[in-house]
């Protein structure tokens, strides 16, 4: 990397390949049929405690459009992980909700991770993690206002 290079842009290069190693990763350990954009929606409903959320708002939330989140939903709701249902105050526009399926998947893909996570933690210490989350939530934080 060039040293001539803004400092913001070698931060994000780091993530992003950090990103591209941690999702092969991660998509090693997941199900057979669950991808990782599959398990992020189910994992968004449980993190965040919603009971429901439209579509247009779960694409917002996961910086996709409207035609691909509807496709992921789509393949969930097929495999009885989450149900659509008209909203009842406007019936063009859709709930989503998890199903107790949807939440069982979502436990076994973290289940899944044990192994590599354990891996992970014997080579990284505990206190570089420690270091980093403050430090990457506040990012995440500043993104994100910088979004809406």
């Amino acid at each position: 990397m060039s040293a001539n290079e803004p400092i913001s842009y070698q931060v994000f290069n780091e993530i992003g390949i950090i990103d591209q190693l941690a999702s092969h990763a991660f998509t090693q350990s997941l199900p057979r049929d669950m991808t990782i954009a599959q398990f992020g929606i189910l994992n968004h409903f449980v993190r965040l405690g919603h009971e429901f959320s439209t579509p247009a708002q779960l694409a917002s939330a996961f910086q996709v459009s409207r035609p691909t989140m509807s496709n992921t939903l789509a393949r969930l709701e097929r495999s009885g992980l989450i149900t659509l249902v008209p909203a009842p105050d406007d019936g063009r526009a859709k709930h989503v909700s998890i199903t107790d399926a949807g939440r069982a998947m979502r436990d076994t893909c973290i289940q899944r991770l044990a192994e590599p996570l354990a891996e992970l933690d014997r080579e990284v210490p505990a206190e570089l993690f420690e270091e980093l989350l403050p430090l990457l939530a506040k990012l995440r934080m500043i993104l994100d206002a910088m979004r809406d």
